[in-house]
């Protein structure tokens, strides 16, 4: 156990803590923003990709049944780790600045019935995904702390389904927005 490991779940931890209070704050607000998997139940794919992530970190840090060889080490230097550190605070503030400028538009899924205004400032005027890019940018950091196959792996199929959902949101935005959307991508990349 490295004190890298233990940053990454530290680090970890604070993501997924930001999520549950947004959405919580959000309900307190009377706006539903947990509408995963409402639209299409093949989100739920993304479940098994982020626990296998969080139970490989979790086996690489505490020891936890794995097979070894799916999460033996890539390399035997300390500094990838370090710049995967440096990527997960950079994702993690990056996530916070998104949730704060998202207001109560933010949502976990697609929302058909209430989707809140279209959000163009603050993140948004640097990506139209930002929460996308600050989850790639974190399970990359985190691949590079616990550098190891199962998370490598379960980062590029990730990548893919968070495509795949993002592609299906721009179909809902542009429906829902129309010229507002449009004239929205003109100015910014869907993701960096």
């Amino acid at each position: 156990m490295t004190i890298q490991y233990i940053i990454s779940l530290v680090l970890l931890s604070f993501f997924v803590i930001m999520v549950l209070i947004r959405a919580a704050v959000l309900r307190r607000h009377g706006v539903r923003a947990m509408v995963f998997g409402q639209t299409n139940k093949s989100d739920f794919l993304l479940v098994p990709l982020m626990l296998t992530i969080i139970y490989s970190a979790l086996a690489n840090t505490f020891g936890f049944p794995m097979w070894s060889v799916l999460i033996r080490p890539f390399w035997n230097t300390p500094i990838p780790g370090w710049v995967g550190l440096a990527l997960c605070v950079v994702s993690c503030v990056g996530f916070l600045l998104t949730l704060i400028g998202f207001g109560d538009s933010f949502r976990v899924g697609i929302d058909e019935n209430k989707p809140g205004k279209l959000v163009t400032s603050g993140m948004f005027a640097i990506s139209r995904n930002p929460i996308y890019v600050c989850f790639l940018l974190f399970f990359s950091g985190l691949f590079f702390v616990h550098h190891n196959i199962v998370i490598a792996a379960a980062v590029v199929v990730f990548s893919l389904a968070i495509h795949r959902q993002v592609l299906r949101e721009e179909t809902f935005l542009a429906q829902y927005y129309g010229t507002e959307y449009e004239d929205y991508c003109n100015k910014v990349r869907r993701y960096l």
